[in-house]
């Protein structure tokens, strides 16, 4: 990314700003107002465009700015069943980094796992 880690993190993680600039989510909230998460944190993301009928609610499990941050989904979310992501900003010169996402999932009911896994 051409901007510095803690810069890229803050811009993920700030939700008032994130649904500036991510066209996947029309709407991100920290339950508690708070302007970004922390851990134990849950924050609401309502998709966008084709995504709007999409929302998810997810609990941070770890948050540590400027370098990690994970959370997991709370409660269900059609089409998941379980969903866990880990974003990790590395820096990659002087103002540069790389954003590592890293997640799993699992989709319900078993008629939509058509995809297989080995």
């Amino acid at each position: 990314m051409p901007a510095r880690a803690d810069l890229a993190f803050d811009a993920f993680h700030y939700h008032h700003w994130r649904a500036q600039w991510d066209p996947l989510v029309s709407r991100t909230h920290v339950q508690d107002g708070a302007p970004c998460p922390s851990v134990g944190a849950i924050s609401e993301n309502t998709g966008a465009g084709a995504l709007r009928a999409l929302s998810m609610r997810t609990q941070f499990v770890s948050y540590d700015r400027p370098m990690l941050a994970a959370a997991k989904m709370v409660g269900r979310s059609f089409p998941f069943t379980q969903w866990a992501a880990s974003m990790r900003h590395q820096a990659d010169g002087a103002d540069r980094s790389q954003l590592i996402y890293t997640y799993t999932f699992e989709v319900g009911p078993a008629p939509l796992r058509w995809v297989p896994v080995h």
